[in-house]
């Protein structure tokens, strides 16, 4: 048999379980719980039975929830003795005021009135992750809500995010609520913030975070093959060769056959800011990415930079010669709205991708005999 203080004891330790806590914050059907209290031994009856009339006075004074009660015959006893059961709770409050911890108290109070503020789609994450958001001013966490909602994938468009005034926000809130923004925007995008970087995912001058991947496919032109280079230095600083490609994704380098005078910079994303940069003026360039809504957003905002530059392998043909055995589901499509930059053929292409089940086909399922045969023939001249 176990007492309220045991079964106290056991419900704050449930309330450090993040998969408990989420189930019955924020799960109704999971409500009323159902604790067993236990039945006295027959022998504990005979032998102690001052322990067990504490043991049942203690069960008398508990005030929260409800208690079951039971008659039950004992052979030491001439009639029944009310036996507490079990402990009955209806309601997260009736959970949290039962651990009698100031602590579960606390943080519960917390959640209630930030989720009472907060959209509902933000209430897992704060639940499930509370330490981002006990220590922060509620304010903030509550502010981080609001702009989450008003940011978009690309809206910073190479601004800085210190430059971005969103919900009335100064210049250091990126910076205070980075991680609790980033995972805000997850819940709304499907973990693209954290898969692409936060300054990635929303267009944003990187200011520094942001490492491109430089590759020389001609195999002279660099002292390495591969290098890291920071995307801002890439606006101040010339690459050698004639010919440049961007790609967006980095995990593609080995697609790219050996190209005479030929530089590949790859992994830029969404972050294409340093495409402003003079010295690409002078130079041929072409762009690969994914070819999907925002592959083809990507290709369109490159195009306002270096309206001289050649797609390759994002066209229709291409789309429908690989898809059946390729194409997935785009988890969160860019807006249908078509974006700027892109040519008729290419503005149909995005209409058609938005509206298809199956409207995703990764740079990286392409053959490589495809690829290479498209580079080649790009630089060739």
């Amino acid at each position: 048999m176990k007492s309220p203080g045991e079964l106290a004891k056991r419900l704050a330790r449930q309330w450090q379980n993040a998969d408990l806590r989420e189930q019955r914050l924020l799960g109704p059907e999971n409500w009323p719980l159902t604790l067993a209290i236990g039945k006295p031994a027959g022998a504990a009856v005979r032998d102690r039975i001052g322990q067990v009339r504490e043991h049942l006075q203690r069960w008398r004074d508990v005030t929260v929830g409800q208690v079951r009660w039971q008659n039950v015959r004992f052979q030491s006893t001439s009639e029944a003795i009310h036996i507490p059961t079990h402990w009955i709770l209806e309601t997260p409050s009736q959970w949290v005021q039962a651990t009698g911890n100031s602590e579960v108290r606390r943080e519960y109070h917390t959640l209630n009135r930030l989720a009472s503020a907060l959209d509902p789609r933000f209430h897992s994450l704060i639940v499930r992750r509370r330490s981002l958001v006990m220590d922060k001013p509620q304010a903030d966490v509550i502010r981080s809500g609001e702009v989450a909602l008003q940011l978009q994938p690309g809206c910073a468009d190479g601004k800085p995010l210190r430059a971005l005034s969103v919900a009335g926000t100064d210049s250091k809130f990126f910076e205070r609520n980075r991680q609790l923004l980033t995972l805000m925007l997850d819940s709304l995008f499907d973990g693209q913030a954290s898969e692409t970087g936060l300054e990635n995912f929303l267009g944003a001058e990187d200011e520094g975070h942001h490492w491109l991947l430089v590759g020389d496919l001609d195999g002279s032109l660099l002292p390495f093959s591969q290098m890291r280079v920071r995307a801002r230095e890439l606006q101040n600083t010339p690459l050698p060769g004639n010919y440049l490609i961007v790609v967006e994704n980095e995990r593609c380098l080995h697609q790219l056959p050996a190209t005479p005078d030929t530089i590949a910079v790859l992994g830029s994303g969404l972050n294409l800011s340093w495409l402003q940069a003079n010295w690409l003026t002078r130079k041929a360039i072409a762009y690969w990415g994914d070819l999907d809504t925002w592959g083809l957003t990507m290709l369109g905002r490159a195009r306002q930079h270096l309206p001289h530059l050649t797609p390759l392998l994002m066209d229709q043909a291409t789309f429908a010669t690989f898809a059946s055995h390729s194409a997935v589901e785009e988890p969160q499509p860019a807006p249908a709205a078509v974006p700027p930059g892109l040519n008729q053929s290419e503005a149909d292409l995005y209409s058609l991708l938005n509206r298809s089940e199956r409207g995703r086909l990764e740079q990286e399922f392409l053959p490589v005999s495809v690829v290479r045969k498209a580079v080649l023939e790009w630089a060739a001249p």
